[in-house]
C-alpha cells in the first residue's frame, strides 16, 4: 500500500473516477472512495485550525502528507 499523501490521494480519485466513466467500477464504491477522501481531507482542515487558533507550528505528519513525503 502507498503511503498516504495529496498527490496519491489526488491519483486516487482520478483513476476512480476513469473506472466508473469506463463502467469499470460502480458508482456506490465511488462514492465510499470519495467520502473517504473527504473525510481525510476534513480531518486535516480541522488539525490546520486548531494549530492556527493554538498558534502551533504545523503538525509535520500534514506537511508530509502535502509535500508528499
Amino acid at each position: 500500500m502507498k503511503n498516504l499523501t495529496a498527490k496519491n490521494l489526488k491519483e486516487t480519485l482520478w483513476e476512480t473516477l476513469n473506472e466508473v466513466k469506463n463502467d469499470n467500477l460502480s458508482c456506490g464504491n465511488a462514492d465510499a472512495i470519495a467520502s473517504q477522501a473527504r473525510e481525510i481531507l476534513r480531518t486535516a482542515n480541522t488539525q490546520l485550525r486548531i494549530s492556527a487558533q493554538s498558534k502551533r507550528n504545523v503538525p509535520t505528519e500534514l506537511i508530509d502528507f502535502s509535500e508528499n513525503k
